[in-house]
């Protein structure tokens, strides 16, 4: 199937699309930005754009806090987010949507308003080889203070998960389970559904780390049966600074706050406070009013493509990279598990990583050089760090080409 093929069978216009996000018609010294580090960050569509500038020109208001009109439809435009959230996760009500500064801070609030409360001495957490350090870290650091133990699920040579192993793992001291949807090192989509099932089997809870799945495939966590799931919006077409997480209701009314402040309280007295429930509990202070408003816009029109074909065209993208850099001498693709998301982690033996980011960017290319705040996945690699390439739908296959053109010739330079 060619490249015209491929497009029909898609249905994404892709021209279309990349007319909606302006940095992509910049030049990077004198070349065409082709920009492949969406697994980082993503860009923003004019729409998104257009709504964030409209609510703070003409709408802005603090939320919760007043009954004068300005705040009662800021309060009920943020509220609305909540629920278009709460739809594209297919959780059951909003109420299950708390929203975060992003990934990092719903793990740390999973982790110490659930960790903190249920894991004691002599307890168990389970994550896995390929985590993100922010669902390494606070992990490690919770079993470090209540005297638990960390298990590590074990992947094979092609970045997937050793499922067997996990079963091994799974004890009746197992607390919490917590791993990826989708490795931002390698791009493996992890079996989550099954990792769910066999956690609550055992006992334990869930938590899926969403900051690489959510935009780029379809998210439901009823489907998955996870008691949390979070996630970015800077990594879904979204401003940086909000994200959010799905918590179970039942299991978030168990939970200790995480930050403590304004809003979440029902009544404060000089001798004792009481909280509210979730989800205003675990939303302290003033939340990101603005960035939440762009999310929901960043939502909208994630909705009016259709997770669906971008998942299509995504893995589209992936098959046509993966073939070309494989004809490559030298190259080394890390990670080849066989259900995979659109990222290509490259390794050269004759550049260092960093080496290779700087010379693609003078070809108008831009690539992520480094460990990916993955190091033990690195290390389980045995490499100090890839290039990585993380796709999105707006770009072209012809991107692709360029970016195997310029490998040769780094290679070519190196040798």
């Amino acid at each position: 199937m060619d490249n015209a093929e491929i497009m029909e069978k898609s249905s994404i216009d892709v021209e279309n699309i990349r007319a909606d996000f302006p940095v992509l018609s910049k030049q990077i010294g004198g070349r065409p930005l082709i920009y492949l580090d969406n697994g980082a960050t993503t860009q923003k569509p004019q729409a998104v754009i257009d709504r964030v500038s409209q609510f703070d020109s003409e709408e802005y208001g603090t939320v919760r806090r007043g009954s004068y009109r300005l705040c009662e439809r800021s309060t009920q435009l943020y509220e609305e987010v909540r629920q278009k959230v709460a739809n594209f996760l297919g959780a059951p009500t909003k109420q299950e949507v708390v929203f975060t500064s992003g990934t990092t801070q719903s793990i740390n609030l999973v982790a110490h308003g659930f960790g903190r409360k249920f894991v004691n001495a002599g307890d168990e957490v389970i994550i896995s080889h390929i985590e993100h350090h922010a669902n390494t870290v606070p992990w490690q650091v919770l079993c470090e203070e209540k005297g638990a133990k960390l298990k590590v699920i074990p992947v094979n040579d092609d970045g997937e998960l050793i499922m067997e192993e996990y079963d091994r793992l799974l004890t009746d001291k197992t607390r919490i389970v917590a791993v990826n949807h989708v490795s931002n090192a390698l791009g493996t989509i992890n079996p989550v559904k099954e990792i769910t099932a066999k956690a609550h089997t055992a006992g334990a809870k869930v938590l899926i780390d969403g900051a690489q799945s959510m935009p780029h495939m379809k998210v439901d966590v009823q489907d998955i049966g996870c008691d949390f799931y979070t996630f970015s919006g800077h990594k879904m077409y979204a401003p940086s600074g909000v994200g959010g997480m799905f918590g179970r209701m039942e299991v978030m009314e168990t939970m200790s706050p995480y930050v403590t402040g304004g809003d979440m309280i029902l009544q404060v007295t000089l001798e004792k406070t009481t909280y509210a429930k979730p989800p205003a509990r675990f939303e302290a202070g003033t939340p990101p009013i603005t960035q939440v408003i762009g999310l929901g816009a960043a939502i909208d029109y994630l909705d009016a493509i259709g997770m669906d074909r971008i998942f299509e065209y995504e893995k589209s993208l992936l098959d046509y990279g993966t073939r070309l850099l494989q004809e490559i001498d030298g190259l080394r693709i890390i990670g080849n598990a066989a259900d995979k998301a659109a990222i290509l982690s490259i390794y050269l033996e004759s550049a260092h990583p960093h080496d290779i980011i700087t010379m693609l960017d003078q070809d108008g290319i831009a690539l992520r050089g480094g460990h990916h705040c993955a190091q033990p996945t690195m290390i389980r690699f045995g490499v100090p760090a890839t290039a990585r390439a993380s796709m999105a739908f707006y770009n072209k296959f012809e991107e692709l080409d360029a970016l195997a053109e310029s490998l040769r010739k780094i290679i070519k330079f190196f040798s």
